[in-house]
């Protein structure tokens, strides 16, 4: 039996789709087949976010930048967005039944020292931990009903 596809879309796909990819994979890769893109793809994961995920136990260094219209011709069941913009030019996918959008900060605008911009990827990085590990034990409990 093949696991769902759950698409995570942001415009740059370079910090909070990967994190939330990252995230959601450890969570409930078990269940869910996960993926990250972007509408207008910054051809980068951002080093920040690859080091904050790191500190977690989280390895993104194989991660790559990738456009949404390469999952176009794939069975998407889910696709949830962490980004206004991902949100409003997010097409429609082929086989998709739900839609979800979870926008957060885009920790590569922060500014400051180097302290205080991975300060912002961190604090990104749990908000979105809290919100991904959530779907996933929710997702896991409806499974097992």
């Amino acid at each position: 039996m093949s696991r769902p596809n759950v698409l995570i879309l942001c415009t740059g796909n370079s910090c909070r789709s990967h994190m939330a990819e990252g995230i959601l994979r450890a969570a409930a890769g078990d269940l869910l087949e996960v993926h990250s893109a972007g509408s207008d793809p910054a051809g980068y994961v951002h080093p920040k976010a690859v080091a904050a995920l790191d500190e977690i136990g989280i390895d993104l260094s194989a991660h790559e930048s990738k456009h949404m219209d390469r999952f176009l011709d794939r069975d998407i069941e889910t696709v949830i967005t962490v980004c206004g913009n991902a949100d409003q030019a997010c097409p429609a996918f082929p086989g998709q039944v739900n839609r979800y959008h979870w926008g957060f900060d885009d920790p590569a605008h922060a500014d400051g020292d180097e302290a205080e911009v991975m300060a912002v990827f961190r604090r990104v990085r749990d908000q979105i931990k809290l919100v991904f590990e959530a779907y996933a034990a929710g997702y896991r409990e409806g499974k097992a009903c």
